[in-house]
C-alpha cells in the first residue's frame, strides 16, 4: 500500500469509507502521492472527492462531528481541524484577469480525473491515489517524470498562473529536479502580473528552508529570464572575482555554491521544521552576502581583482531586495547585520583579536553561531576554500564565544537603570551616558559580574559625572 490511511489520521479511514458508502470516491493527489512515490513521508494530504456534492460532503462531516473550515464552499474546499486533510471537489479554473488570484473557480464532482488533472501545475503533482483500492491514476505521465527527475507542466493552462514559475524554482531546488526544456520556454513567456510580495516571498522561503540544491532553482530562474525581476541577484551574473581565491568564476557561481553548501549543512543538522525560522535568516544572508560586489569590484594597481568594502556596501542592495518581498522588519534587520559582518570572523581570527573584539561582534550581530554558518557557507562556496580548512577560524571563534557565554546570544548589560537609582543617581540626560559607558567597559572586559560592575559604576560616577546635576546636564 502506497499510503496507509491509519498513518494519516485516526479519522481518515472512516472518512474515506463514508465517502465511498455515500456513492463518492475520494482520492489523494498532489504532494502526498508524489512524496510517497519518492519514499518520503508526507505531512499534509490533499483529497479530491468525486461523485458527491459539496453539501453531501458537509453532511458527512456533520454526522461525524468533524470540525472544518469551508475555505471555498461555493466550489467545495474544506480544511479539517483535527486532521492534516484538505478535502475538495474537482474543479475548473478559468482566467478572469491579471494576477495569481484572478480565477473563476467552479466545482464539478462529476468531472473526469483526466480533465481535473489538467488544472494542476506539474505532472509529478497530478498523480492520484485511491487508498481503499490501492490504485494509482496517472493521466499525465507523472510517474515517468518522477523517475527522470523532471518538472514538466501539465498543460498550456500552466501559464495562467505566474506564481507557478517560482514554484518551479523551489521545486527544482527541493527535489533536485531538472525543469523540462518546454517548460522553461513556456516560463519565458510568463510575466509576474503584479504577484503579491507575500506570495513571492513564500516561494523563496521554501527554496531556502526546504531546498536541497538551491542552485538548481536559481539556474532555472536565470534560464527562463525571471532573474531580471530580481535585479540585485541579476547583477551578480558576470561580476568577476580574483581567480586565485574564486576559481569557481563570477559572483553568481560563488553565491550558488555557497547556497548549496548552506543547504547541505541545513539538511545534515536534523529537524529542519524546528529550525525553519533560523534557517530562513541564515539562508537569506547567504543569498545576499555578496550583493555589494557589483558596486565595489575593481582591478587594483597590483593587477588583481578586489571588492574592498563589499560587505558594508552590500547592506543597501540586500535591503532593497528584501523589502520587495517582505515587511518583516525584524527579519530584515537580522539578515542585514549578517551581510555587513560576514568578513569579520576571519579578520578577527587572522588578527588573533582579544575578547573585547569578540564581545563587540556578538553585541552587533546578536548571534555568533548564525554568523559562523554564513561564513562557513561563504568559504565552501569558493573552490579554493573547499580545499582550505575553514575549521580553524570556526573552532577559534566558537571556543572564544563559549568561554564568554555569547555563542547564541548577545552580551547582556550587567549594569542597569536600577543600579543607578540605588546609588541615588536621579534619572536625567546623564543616565543614558552612564549606562553606555558601563556597557562599553563591560565589552572591554573591565568587569564580568554585578559586583565588579557596581565598583566600576561608582568609580566613573565619581570621576566623570559628579556635579553633572549642578551643571544642568542631568536635569529631568
Amino acid at each position: 500500500m502506497l499510503i496507509d490511511l491509519s498513518d494519516v489520521s485516526p479519522i481518515a479511514n472512516e472518512l474515506f469509507r463514508a465517502f465511498k458508502a455515500a456513492g463518492g470516491n475520494a482520492l489523494l493527489v498532489g504532494g502526498s502521492v508524489r512524496d510517497a512515490l519518492c519514499g518520503k513521508v508526507a505531512k499534509d494530504f490533499d483529497v479530491e472527492v468525486y461523485g458527491l456534492s459539496a453539501a453531501a460532503i458537509e453532511e458527512i462531516f456533520r454526522a461525524r462531528q468533524i470540525r472544518y473550515n469551508a475555505a471555498g464552499r461555493s466550489f467545495g474546499v474544506f480544511k479539517l481541524h483535527e486532521a492534516p486533510l484538505d478535502v475538495a471537489l474537482p474543479r475548473r479554473e478559468s482566467k478572469r484577469g491579471a494576477g495569481h488570484a484572478a480565477f473563476a473557480v467552479e466545482g464539478d464532482p462529476f468531472m473526469p480525473i483526466a480533465e481535473a488533472a489538467r488544472r494542476r501545475d506539474f505532472t509529478v503533482n497530478a498523480i492520484y491515489y485511491d487508498p481503499l483500492a490501492d490504485e494509482i491514476f496517472d493521466p499525465c505521465g507523472g510517474r515517468k517524470d518522477l523517475e527522470r527527475k523532471v518538472l514538466r507542466h501539465v498543460s498550456p493552462a500552466f501559464a495562467e498562473d505566474p506564481l507557478r514559475v517560482l514554484r518551479a524554482m523551489q521545486f527544482a531546488a527541493r527535489f533536485r529536479f531538472d525543469v523540462a526544456p518546454e517548460t522553461v520556454e513556456l516560463c519565458k513567456t510568463i510575466e509576474p502580473e503584479n504577484l503579491s510580495r507575500e506570495r513571492i516571498f513564500a516561494e523563496w522561503e521554501k527554496l531556502l528552508t526546504k531546498g536541497e540544491e538551491p542552485s538548481r532553482g536559481l539556474n532555472f530562474l536565470r534560464a527562463c529570464g525571471w532573474v531580471k525581476y530580481f535585479p540585485e541577484l541579476e547583477a551578480l551574473i558576470g561580476c568577476r572575482q580574483d581567480p586565485h581565491w574564486h576559481p569557481e568564476g563570477d559572483v553568481w557561481n560563488h553565491t550558488l555554491k555557497a547556497l548549496d553548501a548552506f543547504a547541505r549543512e541545513r539538511v545534515a543538522s536534523g529537524d529542519e521544521r524546528a529550525d525553519a525560522e533560523e534557517n530562513l535568516v541564515v539562508g537569506l544572508a547567504v543569498l545576499c552576502h555578496d550583493f555589494g560586489k557589483p558596486a565595489t569590484t575593481r582591478r587594483g594597481k597590483d593587477g588583481k581583482i578586489h571588492a574592498y568594502g563589499h560587505d558594508v556596501a552590500g547592506v543597501a542592495p540586500a535591503k532593497k531586495f528584501l523589502l520587495a518581498m517582505t515587511e518583516n522588519k525584524k527579519l530584515i534587520e537580522e539578515v542585514l547585520v549578517l551581510v555587513e559582518t560576514h568578513m569579520r570572523p576571519r579578520a578577527l581570527f587572522t588578527a588573533k583579536s582579544g575578547d573585547a573584539a569578540v564581545r563587540r561582534l556578538a553585541a552587533k550581530v546578536g548571534r555568533l553561531d548564525r554568523l559562523l554558518r554564513v561564513c562557513k557557507a561563504d568559504a565552501l562556496g569558493s573552490s579554493f576554500h573547499e580545499s582550505e580548512d575553514f575549521s580553524e577560524t570556526e573552532n577559534w571563534l566558537n571556543a572564544r564565544a563559549a568561554a564568554l557565554a555569547i555563542s547564541s546570544s548577545a552580551p547582556v548589560p550587567i549594569i542597569l537603570g536600577r543600579h543607578l537609582l540605588s546609588l541615588g543617581i536621579p534619572a536625567g540626560r546623564s543616565f543614558g551616558a552612564i549606562l553606555h559607558d558601563c556597557f562599553e567597559a563591560q565589552l572591554d572586559g573591565a568587569f564580568s559580574d554585578e559586583a565588579g560592575g557596581l565598583e566600576f559604576l561608582k568609580k566613573i560616577v565619581a570621576e566623570k559625572y559628579s556635579g553633572a546635576e549642578e551643571k544642568g546636564q542631568g536635569k529631568c
